[in-house]
């Protein structure tokens, strides 16, 4: 299950670059979402899957070896809502981008006049 879940980080880390390096600003936002759901992944996996294990259980097992962390999951989940605010602000700035300029592609805007 890792190595599944390494390559699809791989993936939105590579997706997420190609599409940064695109001319249009909507796929240099899509990519901005693919890079910071591999980062998410990353941080999640970093932590080791541990499968059908709790993160607390309230003193019963003593071996920390067999519990989850619960670090890198608040951790993810304050990224994700960070992102969001960050995915939202940039498509706010998109939206006020197109109505000034009238163009989406950034090589069209060497030829308008701003």
């Amino acid at each position: 299950m890792e190595i599944l879940l390494s390559a699809l980080t791989g993936l939105l880390y590579a997706g997420g670059v190609f599409l940064i390096l695109r001319r249009s600003i909507l796929k240099f936002i899509i990519g901005i979402i693919f890079l910071s759901n591999a980062t998410n992944l990353l941080v999640f996996l970093s932590a080791g899957i541990v499968h059908g294990k709790p993160a607390f259980l309230d003193g019963v097992e003593s071996d920390s070896g067999k519990l989850a962390d619960p670090l890198p999951q608040a951790l993810v989940l304050t990224a994700i809502v960070i992102g969001f605010g960050i995915v939202i602000f940039t498509l706010a700035l998109k939206y006020k981008f197109f109505i000034t300029t009238s163009t989406n592609d950034l090589d069209q805007l060497k030829n308008t006049d701003v």
